[in-house]
């Protein structure tokens, strides 16, 4: 919204009225709210799994895999200390050496995914790469969840 508009606002009595100054696409990216009629269309970051398991870089590969095993994933997405995406485990990683640290386990820089991509587009993207989950973050890197393959292929069928 222009600082024009945001100015009239408050004449009109809104009290909490802001000039979001990183455009449209940067505000969906951050997974924020829309409206609209495109807005009706399930997103990747209204589906992505947001109870993934994540770990930080100095813990031990067994400690993590131990962990992620019991509650029944076989992927974890690496962490720092504001949810910002290092890397990621999936279950080759996984399998590694115990003690090894995450830092030398994990495939670093993973391809991630903005809030507002199709679920159409995510599907046909991950089918042609052969990915059965990918991350999800804001515009900043941070963690919004973990897409998997069959949850949007499952929303798809719904259709």
């Amino acid at each position: 919204m222009s600082p024009r508009a945001a100015w009239r606002l408050e004449t009109l009595g809104f009290g909490e009225v802001y000039d979001y100054i990183d455009g449209k696409v940067d505000w969906m990216a951050a997974g924020l709210p829309t409206e609209g009629t495109n807005a009706q269309h399930p997103r990747a970051g209204d589906i992505a799994r947001k109870d993934v398991p994540t770990a930080g870089l100095q813990e031990k590969l067994g400690d993590v895999k131990a962990r992620v095993e019991v509650q029944g994933w076989d992927a974890v997405v690496v962490v720092n200390d504001r949810r910002v995406v290092l890397g990621l485990l999936r279950a080759k990683e996984l399998a590694g050496d115990p003690e090894q640290p995450i830092e030398r386990a994990m495939r670093p820089g993973p391809s991630t995914f903005r809030p507002y991509v199709s679920l159409h587009e995510m599907l046909h993207f991950m089918v042609d790469h052969k990915l059965d989950s990918a991350p999800v973050t804001t515009s900043d890197g941070r963690l919004v969840g973990l897409l998997l393959q069959k949850d949007v292929a499952a929303e798809m069928e719904k259709k």
